[in-house]
């Protein structure tokens, strides 16, 4: 149900906030017709019940003057299809009704003509009558009785019978043409007011959005210009104080990295001049190697932290030629499409790639690299000949200084730093980089990036 619910709703801040306006101002017009329907009902009966009244006013001394007969004559004269008048010996009413409608109307009636004894109330509709046209507040199949009595004549009493709907019905202001041109109208004017705002006001929430995911490509430039409502403001100021302490965090420990890496060099040039002086020709050769190793380490380092500081702009990579001209430089073989771009920093991306294929090359005897795209993304990957890894271990290989197994050791070049550095570069571009065995044999990295063109 909730899932269901969603999926009716904008899925835009916008789309969301225009729709909220447009239900208030729909449902405020309901509203206002509620109140406006009932409050012209009760003035229609109010006025209804003052015309009833006026004309049994105005008849009653008429009839008074006259004979039975004449009365006769000028009730059926009076009578019309709202209203029907009669005389009679008998009362129509027996009492008063105790509903407000009656006692309303027998008040006035006895404020009008000076007395008390007239009688007013709402009776059932006779089959055998046609109803008359019903009156605001009176219910369906129900129709109005007054009756007033009479001077009698020749020894008979007499009363005045009437009985009415009320008065010709008002069509609903639901129903009317210019309520609802009204209505369609004020929609249309708040829904064109409503869309200017709503994008004036999810505008900073995308300049937001965009900024966060240049954060998360690596652009630590990436800043949210502080605008908008107060609440925008302080988020725009909270993330360009992260972004700020994020670059300054990184650069620290970066400089520390690099600065390791250099004042390690002075003592291990100083253990190689000792090294070089020993006697023993084994013990000197084993020394040598072991500060050999130690001396790529920490060119390693040095190297791991240049890269956390590459301060080289983003912009436009045609991934297929750099692919190319990486295989082409190392002697792998490449398999993929062309005029696929991604944002990022040429050097960077290259370096990490490349990291890739002197693996695949110096591990695997030969690597296979392949371009696609696939659901707006850039699909790298870099296949190898080689053992492979084992699965419990793939996660491992990332961090720094690890190494896949015993022949990745310094004599091959490797200190585990390649792997390391390429997914450092990889996630500052916003991007995947995964390891898997093949079916087939061999190891395959797979690189995910989001493409632009």
């Amino acid at each position: 149900m909730t899932m269901r619910r969603a999926r009716l709703l904008p899925d835009t801040l916008a789309g969301r906030f225009v729709l909220l306006l447009a239900t208030a101002i729909l449902a405020a017009n309901l509203i206002g017709l509620v109140v406006l329907g009932l409050q012209q009902q009760r003035f229609d009966r109010q006025t209804l019940d003052d015309r009833w009244i006026a004309r049994i006013a105005a008849l009653i001394p008429v009839l008074e003057t006259v004979d039975a007969d004449t009365r006769q004559v000028l009730t059926q004269q009076v009578s019309n299809r709202l209203a029907r008048f009669r005389v009679g010996q008998t009362p129509l009413v027996a009492r008063t009704g105790r509903d407000s409608r009656s006692a309303s109307l027998a008040a006035g009636l006895a404020e009008t003509l000076g007395r008390t004894d007239l009688r007013v109330a709402l009776i059932d509709r006779p089959a055998s009558r046609p109803a008359p046209e019903r009156t605001p507040g009176a219910r369906a199949g129900r129709i109005i009785a007054v009756s007033v009595p009479l001077s009698p004549r020749e020894g008979e009493a007499a009363w005045l019978n009437v009985t009415t709907g009320g008065g010709p019905p008002r069509p609903s202001p639901v129903d009317s043409r210019p309520f609802l041109t009204f209505l369609a109208l004020s929609l249309l004017s708040v829904l064109a007011v409503g869309i200017v705002f709503a994008r004036r006001l999810a505008r900073p929430l995308g300049r937001l959005s965009d900024a966060a995911q240049a954060a998360g490509r690596g652009d630590r430039d990436a800043r949210v210009p502080e605008e908008g409502p107060r609440e925008m403001r302080a988020a725009a100021r909270a993330f360009n104080a992260m972004q700020t302490e994020i670059s300054r965090f990184d650069a620290e420990r970066m400089r520390m990295i690099a600065a390791i890496g250099h004042d390690l060099r002075t003592p291990m040039t100083s253990l190689r001049i000792r090294a070089e002086m020993v006697d023993d020709a084994k013990q000197r050769e084993a020394m040598v190697r072991t500060l050999d190793e130690m001396t790529v380490m920490a060119d390693g380092l040095v190297s791991y932290a240049r890269h956390g500081q590459d301060s080289e702009a983003m912009q436009a990579v045609d991934l297929g030629g750099l692919l190319s001209k990486l295989c082409a430089e190392r002697g792998a073989e490449y398999d993929g499409i062309s005029e696929v771009q991604v944002m990022g920093r040429p050097i960077g991306l290259g370096r990490a790639i490349g990291n890739l294929i002197d693996n695949a090359l110096r591990y695997g005897e030969a690597a296979r690299v392949t371009l696609a795209r696939q659901d707006g993304h850039a699909i790298v990957t870099v296949d190898d000949t080689g053992p492979g890894i084992a699965p419990e271990r793939m996660d491992e290989m990332f961090q720094p200084f690890r190494r896949g197994d015993h022949s990745r050791s310094a004599e091959t070049g490797g200190v585990g730093l390649g792997l390391s550095i390429a997914r450092t570069i990889v996630l500052a571009h916003g991007g995947i980089l995964t390891l898997e065995n093949r079916t087939e044999g061999g190891l395959r990295a797979t690189v995910r990036l989001q493409a632009i063109t």
